[in-house]
């Protein structure tokens, strides 16, 4: 018999659903904290996969991650901002760099990479599967040839690529010769050679002396050195050249 306080199983209220687990972490970053911890969160857990990579996979992953970084950021239209490393057997020297080290200041150098490290990249120009070092062509030496260096690095080599914009032939010689002269001394007698090349390519005066940085008197210097004549054809600075 039903008691006078007893509940009617049909009135009763249907029991409240259970709520099912969720299998999947919330990937909500107001949910986690942060953006900035969202997005570190999750990269350290992808991060922890790298390990299990052998050395060429892990560094082509690794260079293929920090050129993502650089696309989104803020600095991305400086070259620093993304250094990659690259097998050194694959950087090749370029054919104009004026720039000559002496074995002492060479000596020391390597001396500098082995006691700091590496605290410059090489500025190259990849192009025909190779790439060509535009400035720092003793760093990579120095990678190549000392096997003590060659070994720590494990055969690679830390780059950066020069501007898309400065990819013409005129335009890496007229970086490098800028990295050079920024730096220190050059090779006058190369850099004779390679103001040449520029005019027979038909860079103006005005061009040579604005892209490399140098006066109208170190132009006039350097043509008179090559002893070619035609070199003073077509010159866009006569009037201040008139004695």
């Amino acid at each position: 018999m039903q008691g006078l306080f007893d509940e009617d199983p049909e009135d009763a209220a249907p029991p409240a659903p259970t709520p099912k687990a969720s299998s999947k972490a919330p990937k909500d970053p107001a949910q986690v904290g942060t953006v900035s911890e969202f997005v570190l969160r999750e990269a350290g857990s992808i991060f922890q996969h790298l390990n299990k990579l052998d050395l060429h996979e892990k560094v082509q992953t690794l260079n293929a991650l920090r050129t993502m970084l650089h696309e989104h950021s803020p600095f991305k239209d400086e070259p620093v901002d993304c250094v990659l490393w690259v097998q050194s057997s694959e950087v090749m020297a370029n054919d104009y760099n004026p720039n000559s080290v002496a074995p002492p200041e060479m000596e020391l150098l390597k001396l500098s990479i082995m006691a700091d490290g590496y605290t410059q990249p090489i500025v190259t120009w990849p192009h025909d599967s190779k790439i060509e070092v535009i400035d720092g062509f003793h760093r990579h030496r120095v990678g190549k040839e000392c096997k003590e260096v060659q070994e720590r690095i494990r055969g690679y080599l830390p780059t950066v690529v020069i501007k898309d914009d400065r990819t013409g032939k005129a335009d890496r010689m007229a970086s490098t010769i800028r990295h050079n002269r920024a730096r220190g001394t050059h090779n006058i007698e190369l850099m004779s050679t390679i103001v040449a090349e520029l005019v027979e390519m038909g860079k103006g005066d005005r061009w040579i002396c604005q892209h490399i940085g140098m006066s109208v008197d170190e132009l006039l210097r350097l043509k008179q050195i090559t002893g070619v004549a035609a070199l003073f054809a077509n010159r866009e600075f006569s009037n201040s050249w008139e004695a």
